[in-house]
């Protein structure tokens, strides 16, 4: 989809620190991805659904409601996951210098754009929801 394509590499041209930004469905298929990194965007993205399906059952059990968002720290930066409307999610890589709010903030506009453009009504198969 070239419209998610172009709203990744605007969100990586708002955010200098990503180095990664892959689009995917809730079931772990890539649907775009843009990166300056030697990612692998289709392990990132199977990756994504296995933590998103423990994340809904975790915000379930504590009744934190539907998913939102997900943030990883680690030693040489970040990774977040952020719903991307009803059937998707966007996954993004981040160097430890990233300021993490202004991510969450960039990060949400950008999925709610995706998800405008993914969720759009089908005629011919089912819509998938988190």
């Amino acid at each position: 989809m070239s419209g998610v394509t172009e709203e990744l590499g605007r969100l990586r041209a708002r955010l200098p620190q990503l180095t990664g930004a892959v689009a995917a469905s809730v079931d772990g298929l890539v649907i775009a991805e843009d990166s300056s990194s030697a990612i692998e965007a289709e392990g990132v993205a199977a990756l994504t659904a296995a933590a998103l399906g423990v994340s809904l059952r975790l915000a379930d059990a504590t009744g934190r409601g539907d998913f939102r968002e997900l943030l990883v720290r680690g030693e040489e930066g970040y990774v977040a996951t952020y719903a991307a409307g009803a059937s998707a999610v966007l996954t993004l890589l981040a160097g430890p210098r990233i300021n993490v709010g202004r991510l969450h903030l960039e990060a949400r506009r950008a999925g709610a754009r995706i998800g405008d453009l993914v969720d759009v009504p089908n005629t011919v198969g089912t819509h998938l929801s988190t």
